[in-house]
Formats: structure tokens, sequence, C-alpha cells
């Protein structure tokens, strides 16, 4: 089973990110499961929504203590809310930045991890590109999909436009999509960096 627990604050599209990411599961032919930690709250305080993916029914319905993947949405949370608790030797994260892990101040976390799997995208600069507003949940559920493999970029379009419809969810797509993109090069910019370090 596969657990995802995504940080953010309200109005962010928190629990609406964790909603579409069970959708593109199903689109894949998978079981999942979406809901957040409570219920709705004010404007900017910080929300968790919680994702699960299996390939079999899914019977668990606690808060996911142990994830597998970390999506954060707002990165001011991570100096004020332990968003890497339980986090598996294995895991993925994603943050919404456009500074590096070191440069956010997470280089002793970081190291604790595989650098592969963890990454930054600014997804907000990309949302508001392509909304006009600041909402980085379905940029960074884009980016994901190129991050983890997990879900592919068709599921997480198709997802999109079951919550969206017409402009909001072309443009939705679209910067989905450039986030899939960025984050895709530079996983294989960084994949070359390894490459030609182990040469040397």
């Amino acid at each position: 089973m596969l657990q995802i627990r995504i940080h953010g604050r309200g109005g962010q599209g928190v629990v609406t990110a964790a909603e579409m990411l069970s959708i593109a599961a199903f689109e894949q032919g998978r079981h999942a499961q979406a809901f957040p930690s409570f219920g709705s709250e004010r404007t900017g305080a910080p929300v968790v929504a919680f994702c699960r993916i299996d390939e079999r029914a899914i019977r668990l319905r606690e808060p996911v203590l142990d994830p597998d993947v970390l999506i954060v949405q707002d990165p001011t949370l991570l100096h004020q809310v332990d968003v890497f608790q339980g986090l598996k030797r294995d895991g993925y994260v994603l943050i919404n930045s456009r500074r590096s892990f070191d440069e956010l101040g997470l280089a002793e976390i970081a190291a604790r991890y595989d650098r592969r799997r963890l990454i930054t995208v600014p997804a907000t600069e990309i949302a508001l590109e392509h909304l006009g507003r600041p909402l980085p949940n379905a940029v960074l559920l884009g980016g994901f999909a190129a991050l983890s493999g997990l879900v592919s970029l068709e599921a997480v379009a198709h997802a999109i436009a079951h919550k969206f419809s017409g402009q909001v969810a072309q443009a939705n797509i679209a910067a989905a999509t450039q986030a899939h993109a960025t984050v895709k090069a530079a996983l294989e910019a960084a994949a070359r960096e390894t490459s030609d370090a182990q040469a040397g």
C-alpha cells in the first residue's frame, strides 16, 4: 500500500490534491482513498490531507503516520511543523519551492534519505503563470507523477478534468504538465551529475 501525506495551508487546495490523486489512482485501476486530518480550516491555517493507493480494497481509516510520500504545498511549514515525521527511509518528498533542500535548511534531513527521491519544484510560480492564482495543488501532482512514476501524467490530467471544467481544467492540466517536465529534467540532470561523479 502506498501512503501519501500532503501538507499545506487552508485555501491552497490540500484536500482537493488528495482527492485528485485518488481519482488518478482509480483511473489506473487501483483502489484509493483520500481524506483530511480534520474539517475545513480558516485560510492560512496548517492543513494535512492523506491519500492511500493499493491494488486491493483499503480498510484502514486512520491518519497516515508513516508515509511513503510527502508533498509539501507551502514551504513556510517546513520549520513550523515536523512534516518529515514518520517518513519511510525510501520515501519520496516533493516541496513547492524554487530553492533546493540545502537552501531551505534541510540538508541534515535530506542526508537521511535517497537524494534521488527528494525534489523541489516552483509550483506556485507555475500556477500563477497558467492560472493567474497561487494554487499549487494540481501543479504538484504533475511533479509527483514525474518524481515517482507511481501515477501517470495522463491519469493526473484525467483527475484534474474530473475535478474542474473548461478553462480552469485546461490551465491546471497545462500547469501540471509543465511541472512534470520540470521535475523530469531536474531528475535527469541529477542522474547525469551522479554518473559523471562516479566516472571521475
